[in-house]
This record gives C-alpha cells, sequence and structure tokens, in this order.
C-alpha cells in the first residue's frame, strides 16, 4: 500500500504545478491591482506606478509567475501580504490555527449529531422518529448557509447575547492561559454548531440508507435465526458495515473543514482562512489569495488519498492500486 500512496503523492506534483498556473492566470485576468484602492483624485499617478513596479507587478505575466513559483520552491515562501504587510505564510499560518479548532468542534459535533440519527432512523424507518428526521434533512440542505448562520447569530448573538458576534477570542486575554481557552471555545460554539447542523444532511442519509439496505442482507438474516440479540446485531453486524460510505468521504470532509467554511467565517466575522480568502479577494491581495486557493486544491488532493488510505483500513477488503 505505502508503494501506492508515494506514487499518488508523485502523481500530484504535475497536478499541483497545473492548479498554481491555473491560480495565477485567474488572479491576474482580475481587474484592478492591490494598489487600485489607493488612487484618489488629488493623487499623483506616478505614486501608483512606483508602487507597481517596486512590488513587480509591471514585469510581463509569465516572468511574475517564475518569480512567484521560484520563492516558493527554494524559500517556502508565498511572497508579502499587500494589505497586511506581512509574510503570506505566516499570516496564513495564525488563521491556519483558529480553522483547525474551530473545523475539529465542527466534526465532532457533526458526528454526534448524524451518527445517531442515521442509525436510529433507519433502524426505525418510515416511524414517526424517521418522518421526522426526513424533515430535518430537508430543512438543513434546502436552507442556504448564509440564512441559517444569520437568524442564529441574530437570536443567539444579538437577541440573547449568550455568544460572541465577531472574533475568535476576547481581546486582551492573556495566551496561554485557562481564561484564553475558555474565551475561544466560547467564540468557537455558535460558528461550530451552525456549520454542523447544516453537513449533518449527507452522513445521515448515507447511513439511513445503508441500515435499511444491511437488514435485508443475509448476514444479519443468518445473524438473527442463530439467536444473536437484535442491539448485538446492530452494534457488530450493521453499524459496522454502514459506516463505510461515511468512511470513505471523511478525508474529503476533514480537508473540506480545514479549508475553511467561507459563509461561517465571513457571517460570524471568525478569523480563519475562509475569511480571509474573501477579503483578500475583495482587497485584490494577489499573493494570500494564490497562496490560498493553492493551499485549497493540495488539501483536496490529499483528502482523496486519506479517504482511499480509511477506506483500507476500516474494510481489509480493499486495496488501493
Amino acid at each position: 500500500m505505502w508503494k501506492t500512496v508515494l506514487r499518488r503523492v508523485l502523481l500530484m506534483i504535475p497536478q499541483i504545478i497545473i492548479l498554481s498556473l491555473i491560480v495565477f492566470a485567474l488572479g491576474q485576468m482580475m481587474p484592478g491591482d492591490p494598489f487600485t484602492g489607493l488612487i484618489t483624485p488629488d493623487m499623483d499617478p506616478l505614486v501608483i506606478e512606483q508602487l507597481r513596479e517596486k512590488h513587480g507587478l509591471n514585469k510581463p505575466i509569465p516572468e511574475q509567475y517564475k518569480d512567484w513559483v521560484t520563492k516558493i520552491i527554494t524559500k517556502g515562501e508565498f511572497g508579502q501580504s499587500y494589505t497586511y504587510k506581512m509574510p503570506v505564510e505566516k499570516l496564513i499560518g495564525a488563521r491556519a490555527v483558529n480553522t483547525l479548532w474551530l473545523s475539529l468542534l465542527t466534526l465532532t459535533l457533526t458526528y454526534l449529531i448524524a451518527i445517531p440519527l442515521g442509525i436510529y432512523s433507519g433502524r426505525y424507518n418510515d416511524s414517526g422518529f424517521d418522518k421526522g428526521v426526513i424533515i430535518y434533512n430537508f430543512i438543513s440542505y434546502a436552507i442556504p448557509t448564509f440564512i441559517f448562520a444569520l437568524i442564529l447569530l441574530a437570536i443567539f448573538g444579538y437577541k440573547f447575547g449568550w455568544f460572541p458576534t465577531t472574533g475568535s477570542v476576547e481581546v486582551g486575554i492573556q495566551k496561554g492561559t485557562f481564561a484564553y481557552v475558555l474565551s475561544r471555545l466560547h467564540h468557537m460554539i455558535l460558528p461550530a454548531i451552525t456549520a454542523a447542523i447544516l453537513r449533518t444532511t449527507g452522513t445521515i442519509q448515507y447511513l439511513r440508507n445503508e441500515v435499511i439496505d444491511a437488514k435485508t442482507q443475509d448476514y444479519v438474516k443468518t445473524a438473527r435465526s442463530k439467536g444473536v440479540p437484535i442491539n448485538k446485531v446492530y452494534s457488530h453486524h450493521i453499524f459496522r458495515n454502514s459506516l463505510l460510505p461515511i468512511a470513505a468521504f471523511f478525508g474529503f470532509t476533514i480537508t473540506g473543514l480545514l479549508g475553511g467554511s467561507i459563509f461561517i467565517e465571513t457571517i460570524f466575522a471568525y478569523s480563519g482562512m475562509g475569511e480571509l480568502f474573501i477579503s483578500s479577494i475583495t482587497s485584490r491581495d494577489y499573493s494570500v489569495m494564490n497562496a490560498l486557493v493553492l493551499l485549497f486544491g493540495v488539501l483536496t488532493l490529499l483528502g482523496s488519498l486519506l479517504s482511499d488510505i480509511i477506506m483500507t483500513i476500516v474494510d481489509p477488503r480493499i486495496r488501493i492500486e
């Protein structure tokens, strides 16, 4: 298996190169540049031209791409953020920590909600509980993310004031203290609950369908005919086999969360990679935008590989080739 993993990693190299070309080209096609917003009626046009010349924006596009890739390969640098006036890798690193913690909490809440609902809905299909879960699925799938997030923010953030409405930690709290950890958790709860509720739909539906299908399989009928208790049949046979589709998408789920939930982080003004991505587009901060899209692409490729590896662990019958 590890030879296959190595081969897949090597195959990612040309994919990442093609992705970097597309990302850089799309960034250059955007109207304006990072200094367009600085232009005022009384500003000397030469000042803007000097800034563009200083940052190499007047060079031919192929030369700009070459300089960008050379810095990444030789120095591990993605350039300087025009908006934040700091190295891109440091800026993304700081935001990635916030996104990581939010992703872990979201993932935990998602499975805590989805797995019990999916299992019991499949076990007692066509019951009142199952119909209630189906209605919940329809609503959570149909409602737009930004609408649902704004509703929860208005109710629990502004009306009741139970949760903060902006930021990722309270200003002025010393880092590394217990109060700092509690503040960070307090800021994450509402965005994480919002994202988790909207992400449960697929998991619930997959589990429900798998459990319903598994109940008719021969191995379940054989276990029941041998007198195996019904609870043991579900816990040792049906549940384990029903998790295979969930395991297949687990890698994509993790990397998708690490990529940042753009709507959630933007609406809650949570300082993560998703919120940084939106702000980099609006401010035409090419360095940050290109680095983030490239990072999201790499995470997607890794998610595909991670899902295959998880599948081989969960089901030994499967081998990736």
